[in-house]
């Protein structure tokens, strides 16, 4: 799919609409291929330009791709922000939490499917592997410390809760059509989504609460 960029009126503007329509496509491609298959050719092709016009935004592959990386963790921070910012009751801010992760999800697959591809494929950030997904981490982090500090919530570390609660939500989004027509669902449909937002909300109360 072509993503139609804007005609803004300086060049600055124009370089961050370019910017921003390549790491659109970059997206969708490295969640399709991964990083090893991704081709810079097909995510310049989607744009409207030539290999050399990305290479001038992102001079090598990885670089595209940590900042693809990075835009989704922040954008995941966004939303946890906007959603639990206000909300006092430490189990009504878990499950706040929850919804803007699997209501981000929902809305952006492509990001679901490179976390999914993060956690199979250890090489491409094996360097510093929390480099970007360290905001997401903490801001779990900070919800769930949030809880045991008031006496909410039993003790629990995060990696034991995401592993065995919010790890879910990835599964639901990418999962859909990989299990035959039979059991096909469709994430984005309100009915599906209602229900899997229950049980995840049940899988919280049980995880975090005495």
């Amino acid at each position: 799919m072509n993503l139609t960029i804007p005609i803004p009126s300086t060049r600055k503007e124009r370089a961050d609409a370019t910017r921003e329509a390549i790491l659109h496509e970059a997206e969708r491609v490295f969640a399709a291929t991964g990083f090893r298959a991704a081709r810079l050719e097909d995510m310049a092709d989607a744009v409207g330009i030539r290999r050399p016009s990305l290479l001038h935004h992102f001079s090598t592959k990885k670089m595209l791709y940590d900042a693809v990386e990075q835009r989704i963790f922040e954008n995941m921070h966004v939303a946890c922000e906007a959603r639990t910012a206000d909300v006092e009751d430490p189990t009504a801010r878990l499950l706040a939490h929850l919804d803007a992760w699997l209501d981000f999800f929902v809305a952006r697959p492509t990001a679901a499917r490179i976390l999914q591809r993060l956690v199979a494929d250890t090489a491409v950030q094996q360097d510093n592997p929390m480099e970007f997904s360290s905001v997401a981490l903490e801001d779990m982090d900070r919800t769930l410390a949030y809880g045991i500090a008031r006496g909410t919530f039993v003790p629990l570390s995060t990696m034991t809760f995401i592993n065995g609660v919010a790890a879910g939500i990835l599964f639901f989004v990418c999962n859909s059509r990989q299990v035959g027509e039979q059991r096909r669902y469709e994430p984005s449909d309100p009915a599906d989504m209602a229900v899997f937002r229950t049980l995840l909300h049940k899988l919280a109360r049980t995880a975090v609460l005495p």
